[in-house]
C-alpha cells in the first residue's frame, strides 16, 4: 500500500495529465491568480503563482473534488450518465449548482479570501474559464470550469496566508 505522501503525488500528477488532456495549464491557472492578487503581492510572478497552486494541488481534500468533479464532466461527455444526469449536463442545467458547491468548498479551505476570489472569477470568466465556458467547443466541462477557478481563488488564499514565506521568495529567490 503506497505511503500518503505518495498517494498525494500519484494523485497530483492524474490531476496534471487530466488537466492537460482537458486544455488546462498551469500557466492557464497562474494568469488567473496573477488577475486576482497583483494588487495585493507585490512583485507576484508566474514562478510564485504556480507555486501556490501547487500546494493547492498537493491537499487531498482537493485532489479529491478536482478528480471528481474531471470525472463526472468526461462520463457525460462520453454519454455514459444515466438520464436525467446526462440531460443536465449536457445542457450545463442553470440551476444545477453541485459544481459551484464543490467549487465552493475546494476554495473554502484556503478560507473566506479564497471563496470571495472564487465567486468573483467564477463570474467574470476570466482568461482560461471563458474557454472552459464555450458551449460550441463540444466538451462537457460543468465541473472543470468552476474547479479551474476554485484552484485559482484557492492559491490566492493559500498567498494570503503565506506572508513570510513570499517575503522570504522575494528575498532569496527560493521556495520550499
Amino acid at each position: 500500500m503506497p505511503s500518503s505522501t505518495e498517494l498525494s503525488e500519484q494523485y497530483y500528477n492524474h490531476i496534471i495529465r487530466s488537466l492537460k488532456k482537458r486544455d488546462v495549464t498551469l500557466e492557464d491557472i497562474a494568469n488567473i491568480v496573477i488577475f486576482l492578487e497583483k494588487d495585493y503581492v507585490h512583485g507576484l510572478n508566474e514562478t510564485l503563482a504556480i507555486h501556490a497552486i501547487k500546494k493547492v494541488l498537493h491537499k487531498r481534500e482537493a485532489q479529491n473534488a478536482i478528480m471528481t468533479g474531471i470525472e463526472l464532466d468526461i462520463l457525460a461527455e462520453k454519454g455514459l450518465l444515466s438520464s436525467p444526469m446526462q440531460r443536465i449536463m449536457q445542457t450545463d442545467e442553470s440551476t444545477y449548482g453541485v459544481d459551484e458547491n464543490m467549487a465552493i468548498t475546494l476554495a473554502s479551505l484556503y478560507g473566506s479570501v479564497s471563496v470571495t476570489n472564487y465567486g468573483y472569477v467564477d463570474k467574470l470568466k476570466y482568461g482560461v474559464l471563458d474557454k472552459l465556458n464555450d458551449k460550441s467547443s463540444g466538451k462537457i466541462n460543468v465541473f472543470l470550469d468552476d474547479l479551474v477557478g476554485a484552484i485559482a481563488a484557492a492559491a490566492c488564499g493559500w498567498l494570503a496566508h503565506n506572508e513570510n514565506k513570499i517575503a522570504d521568495y522575494f528575498a532569496t529567490g527560493e521556495l520550499e
